[in-house]
């Protein structure tokens, strides 16, 4: 069980890790440009069989979808039309990447507009000027990817457990992490905003209605390893104090969420049981403490997918 969710120490790869995150942002916002917003879904990538993929993007009468192969280690652009272009993942500077990734837009007659500036990082360097960011370790970059496709899956069994509005399972570019998110129905205080190199409006939106949101985040910052993390938004009085499975979980003050190390999850006896647990743990903290009309908006256990 181990081999399917392999080791992800973050010391062990953080330049890819810092390289990698601007990749997805610089193709990220490819999408942000082009698709209609919702709630910011439009911007996400998704899990695939090897990788990280737009999905299918307007452009015009004709869509394209852009992938990362984190098995092959080579980024394609696909168009409607059928043509293809194709990009090796290897060690190169991010200002380079950017270029070289627009020209391949360009080469399928696709003009798109980017603010080539990341966002959610406390230390932004414009993607024309990033030389600092060039590390990729293809061996990591796989080990990525394993853990992503498992946490992948079990978020998905969890999501089949409630009857209310749910967020796909999907990869956030910006913060660099999986999610899956719950909504009560009820609308939100506005959120008061303060991330890093995002417009307090881009939040506004985001968080319009009652949440607890779930995911997978490779660490960095406060927390110097992988995490599965869980909060609530706005956070009910009590939530924090809630007591939440499985046993490695706690609440990080520095974070303001939960979360469980992705250590204790790959070493437990059943990983599976463990997110679950934590996922749904964290989730009756959250519907619990916020009053939220459980009955109406969850599956009863015995109809839960297996």
């Amino acid at each position: 069980m181990t081999d399917a969710w392999p080791a992800l120490p973050l010391e062990s790869w953080r330049d890819t890790y810092g390289t990698l995150h601007m990749w997805t942002q610089i193709v990220g916002k490819t999408r942000l440009s082009l698709a209609d917003a919702n709630h910011w879904w439009q911007v996400a990538l998704y899990v695939t069989e090897r990788g990280l993929t737009t999905s299918a993007i307007p452009a015009g009468h004709r869509t394209f979808a852009v992938e990362f192969d984190l098995l092959e280690h080579n980024l394609s652009i696909r168009d409607s039309d059928g043509e293809i272009r194709t990009l090796p993942l290897t060690a190169r500077p991010v200002a380079d990447f950017y270029a070289d990734y627009l020209g391949l837009l360009r080469s399928l007659g696709l003009e798109v507009r980017i603010w080539p500036v990341p966002v959610e990082v406390e230390t932004s360097i414009r993607f024309t000027e990033d030389r600092t960011h060039a590390s990729y370790d293809a061996e990591a970059a796989t080990r990525l990817f394993r853990v992503l496709s498992q946490a992948d899956r079990v978020l998905k069994r969890f999501r089949g457990r409630f009857l209310g509005k749910a967020s796909p399972v999907h990869f956030f570019w910006g913060g660099f992490d999986l999610a899956a998110t719950r909504f009560s129905g009820r609308r939100a205080p506005p959120h008061p905003g303060g991330i890093p190199h995002v417009g307090n409006w881009v939040m506004h939106e985001a968080y319009s209605h009652e949440c607890s949101s779930l995911g997978f985040w490779p660490g960095g910052g406060p927390i110097p390893e992988p995490v599965f993390y869980a909060y609530a938004y706005p956070e009910p009085e009590g939530f924090r104090n809630y007591p939440v499975k499985p046993g490695a979980a706690r609440f990080s003050e520095e974070m303001g969420e939960f979360v469980l190390p992705y250590e204790a999850v790959r070493t437990a006896a059943s990983p599976d049981e463990a997110v679950l647990d934590f996922a749904q743990s964290t989730y009756v903290a959250a519907a619990d403490r916020g009053n939220w009309d459980r009955a109406a908006l969850e599956r009863p256990p015995s109809q839960w997918p297996r």
